[in-house]
Protein backbone atom coordinates (compact mmCIF):
# COMPACT_ATOMS: atom_id res chain seq x y z
CA UNK A 1 0.00 0.00 0.00
CA UNK A 2 2.68 2.40 0.98
CA UNK A 3 4.41 1.71 -1.98
CA UNK A 4 1.17 2.30 -4.14
CA UNK A 5 1.28 5.64 -2.83
CA UNK A 6 5.05 7.12 -3.26
CA UNK A 7 4.46 5.87 -6.86
CA UNK A 8 1.19 7.98 -7.05
CA UNK A 9 2.77 10.94 -4.97
CA UNK A 10 5.59 10.89 -7.33
CA UNK A 11 3.42 10.78 -10.88
CA UNK A 12 1.61 13.28 -9.46
CA UNK A 13 4.37 15.89 -8.64
CA UNK A 14 6.20 14.95 -12.10
CA UNK A 15 2.60 16.00 -13.77
CA UNK A 16 2.86 19.37 -11.97
CA UNK A 17 6.47 19.69 -13.23
CA UNK A 18 6.12 19.50 -16.24
CA UNK A 19 2.63 21.32 -16.76
CA UNK A 20 4.73 24.16 -14.61
CA UNK A 21 7.73 24.30 -17.33
CA UNK A 22 7.35 26.94 -19.81
CA UNK A 23 9.45 27.35 -23.23
CA UNK A 24 10.90 29.98 -24.18
CA UNK A 25 8.23 31.08 -26.55
CA UNK A 26 5.64 31.00 -23.92
CA UNK A 27 7.81 33.03 -21.80
CA UNK A 28 8.53 35.82 -23.98
CA UNK A 29 4.75 36.13 -24.30
CA UNK A 30 4.61 36.50 -20.56
CA UNK A 31 7.21 38.98 -20.50
CA UNK A 32 6.02 41.11 -22.84
CA UNK A 33 2.03 41.04 -21.20
CA UNK A 34 3.44 41.82 -17.65
CA UNK A 35 5.82 44.71 -18.46
CA UNK A 36 3.24 46.85 -20.70
CA UNK A 37 1.12 45.96 -17.98
CA UNK A 38 3.11 47.67 -15.27
CA UNK A 39 4.94 50.45 -17.80
CA UNK A 40 2.72 52.58 -16.39
CA UNK A 41 4.53 52.29 -13.24
CA UNK A 42 7.96 52.75 -14.63
CA UNK A 43 9.97 55.64 -13.25
CA UNK A 44 13.24 56.67 -14.89
CA UNK A 45 14.66 60.51 -15.73
CA UNK A 46 13.46 61.49 -19.27
CA UNK A 47 11.34 58.86 -19.74
CA UNK A 48 7.62 58.89 -20.64
CA UNK A 49 6.54 56.02 -21.87
CA UNK A 50 7.61 52.36 -22.84
CA UNK A 51 6.34 49.33 -23.98
CA UNK A 52 7.44 46.23 -25.23
CA UNK A 53 6.58 44.29 -28.50
CA UNK A 54 7.53 40.50 -28.92
CA UNK A 55 8.53 39.06 -31.82
CA UNK A 56 7.92 35.12 -31.30
CA UNK A 57 8.99 33.56 -34.68
CA UNK A 58 12.71 35.60 -34.36
CA UNK A 59 12.84 35.37 -30.85
CA UNK A 60 13.26 38.96 -30.08
CA UNK A 61 11.61 41.37 -27.60
CA UNK A 62 11.61 45.11 -28.68
CA UNK A 63 11.83 47.52 -25.83
CA UNK A 64 10.83 51.19 -26.55
CA UNK A 65 12.21 54.37 -24.03
CA UNK A 66 9.82 57.09 -24.99
CA UNK A 67 11.35 60.45 -23.66
CA UNK A 68 10.47 64.16 -24.03
CA UNK A 69 13.76 64.99 -25.23
CA UNK A 70 14.30 67.03 -28.24
CA UNK A 71 16.54 65.33 -31.07
CA UNK A 72 20.06 67.41 -30.84
CA UNK A 73 24.09 66.35 -30.09
CA UNK A 74 23.84 67.35 -26.64
CA UNK A 75 20.83 64.85 -25.35
CA UNK A 76 22.45 62.05 -27.82
CA UNK A 77 25.13 62.55 -25.46
CA UNK A 78 23.14 62.51 -22.88
CA UNK A 79 21.34 59.38 -23.75
CA UNK A 80 25.12 57.58 -23.79
CA UNK A 81 25.47 57.76 -20.42
CA UNK A 82 21.73 57.49 -18.66
CA UNK A 83 20.51 54.43 -21.02
CA UNK A 84 23.07 52.37 -20.23
CA UNK A 85 22.50 52.77 -16.77
CA UNK A 86 18.82 52.34 -17.50
CA UNK A 87 20.13 49.20 -18.97
CA UNK A 88 21.73 48.07 -16.20
CA UNK A 89 19.49 48.78 -13.37
CA UNK A 90 16.69 47.03 -15.59
CA UNK A 91 18.57 44.05 -16.09
CA UNK A 92 19.76 43.61 -12.48
CA UNK A 93 15.97 44.17 -10.85
CA UNK A 94 14.51 42.15 -13.97
CA UNK A 95 14.82 38.12 -13.01
CA UNK A 96 12.92 36.96 -15.94
CA UNK A 97 14.56 39.61 -18.25
CA UNK A 98 18.28 37.67 -17.70
CA UNK A 99 15.83 34.34 -18.07
CA UNK A 100 15.51 35.01 -21.07
CA UNK A 101 18.59 36.46 -22.37
CA UNK A 102 20.56 33.02 -20.96
CA UNK A 103 17.78 31.34 -23.18
CA UNK A 104 18.74 33.38 -26.67
CA UNK A 105 16.42 36.20 -26.41
CA UNK A 106 17.72 39.00 -28.03
CA UNK A 107 16.48 42.48 -26.92
CA UNK A 108 16.43 45.22 -28.91
CA UNK A 109 16.57 48.18 -26.78
CA UNK A 110 15.34 51.78 -28.35
CA UNK A 111 15.84 54.98 -26.42
CA UNK A 112 13.43 57.53 -28.12
CA UNK A 113 13.27 61.11 -28.56
CA UNK A 114 9.84 63.27 -28.52
CA UNK A 115 9.58 62.19 -32.25
CA UNK A 116 10.20 59.05 -31.82
CA UNK A 117 13.57 59.41 -33.73
CA UNK A 118 16.62 56.82 -32.33
CA UNK A 119 18.43 58.85 -30.03
CA UNK A 120 20.38 55.52 -29.01
CA UNK A 121 19.41 51.67 -29.62
CA UNK A 122 21.07 48.69 -28.26
CA UNK A 123 21.02 45.17 -28.92
CA UNK A 124 21.06 43.05 -25.38
CA UNK A 125 21.88 39.10 -25.96
CA UNK A 126 23.94 36.52 -24.75
CA UNK A 127 26.93 38.18 -26.25
CA UNK A 128 26.53 42.26 -25.25
CA UNK A 129 24.77 41.57 -21.68
CA UNK A 130 28.44 40.95 -19.96
CA UNK A 131 29.92 43.80 -21.07
CA UNK A 132 26.69 45.91 -20.45
CA UNK A 133 26.58 45.03 -16.73
CA UNK A 134 30.61 45.78 -16.35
Amino acid sequence: MRKKISRISFALIMILLMVSCKNTKQKLQEFVTTYNASAANFKADNVTLTTARGYINDNKIELRFETGLELNEANKVKANTDFPALLKDLINKDQNLKELIDEGVEFHVYYLANDNTVLLKEIVNKQTVSDLLK
